[in-house]
């Protein structure tokens, strides 16, 4: 089995980046199976992780001793995703460096490329604490940390998106445009990023501005319901109501489980004006009723998210 591990691996990664979950998870189990290294422990919790089993790579990763930065910092993320904050924060403070090589042994093991590794792993630790302060809504927090990431990584766009959206949380929505127009200069078709922008030109009442970043993003995305959800919300403060209900309709064609409803929850909280009311179900419910039937198919969850998941 030694001989095949490399070619197994890159099969998995294949998979996975082709969305293709059920492969990956299939391919990695059968490889764990066969070789009990951390590295092949790491790939099947990343499989699972990504395939939308946060609890399932949680357990994985618990139920085993974790001593390398990447397996720490993937149990991080599933303790953020599963709201388990307090461990994450203790696992990212208190292991990835703590608990791990000093600074002389990495230069004697790496050599030339010790640079390299000592800043991926301030990266992933300044990163990991900012995403659990943005969760626990403490904003000042999170953006400190997130800053301190981008000093390593100065042209990561996803950095630079996460500092844009805890800007505007702290009220700097000025500044959270000019941190978004920087991390679209990075990479103009980052939907993560354009999705973040035309939110925060909604709240700021820039109706067009969003709308036409919103139909952009659109071409990018052609399947990702909260981008017409975010359309419908545009149109209906427009007054537009037959484009807004239309909007809607296509939202929940694409969403027909209310698996993104979390997230649209969110987007009326951190976006909406004090004074104003969320959409609710029965009006989206409406847009069914009034709209055109949409022949969309069902969408690909991690559409907006496709762009952050390696990255780190």
């Amino acid at each position: 089995m030694t001989v095949l591990q490399e070619p197994v691996q890159a099969a998995i990664w294949q998979a996975l980046n082709h969305y293709a979950y059920r492969d990956a998870v299939f391919l990695a189990e059968r490889l764990y199976a066969e070789v009990h290294s951390e590295e092949a422990l790491f790939l099947l919790a990343t499989c699972y992780y990504r395939s939308g089993k946060a609890y399932k790579a949680y357990r994985l990763l618990k139920g085993h001793s974790c001593t390398t930065p990447q397996c720490k910092y993937l149990l991080a993320k599933c303790c953020v995703d599963l709201s388990k904050l307090a461990e994450g924060e203790q696992i990212l403070s208190g292991g990835v460096f703590n608990k791990q090589k000093s600074h002389d042994d990495i230069v004697t093991e790496f050599g030339d490329s010790a640079c390299f590794t000592l800043s991926l792993l301030g990266h992933v630790y300044w990163y990991g604490l900012g995403m659990i302060y943005y969760k626990q809504e403490k904003f000042s927090l999170a953006e400190m940390h997130f800053q301190k990431a981008l000093d390593i990584n100065p042209q990561s766009s996803v950095l630079l998106c996460h500092i844009g959206v805890v800007q505007h949380a702290l009220k700097k929505s000025e500044k959270a445009l000019d941190t978004l127009n920087k991390a679209i200069v990075i990479d103009p078709k980052n939907p993560l990023c354009k999705f973040h922008r035309a939110s925060v030109l909604f709240a700021n009442e820039k109706y067009k501005s969003a709308l036409q970043e919103l139909e952009e993003l659109k071409q990018i995305v052609p399947k990702e319901s909260l981008v017409y959800f975010l359309i419908g919300k545009v149109y209906k403060k427009l007054g537009q109501t037959h484009l807004a209900l239309m909007n809607f309709s296509w939202a929940m064609d694409l969403d027909p489980k209310g698996a993104n409803n979390q997230i649209k929850e969110a987007i009326d909280k951190r976006y909406l004006p004090d004074d104003e009311e969320p959409i609710t179900q029965e009006e989206q419910i409406m847009g069914t009723d009034e709209s055109q039937e949409s022949s969309m198919t069902d969408a690909d969850d991690t559409q907006l998210h496709a762009a952050e998941s390696d990255e780190f």
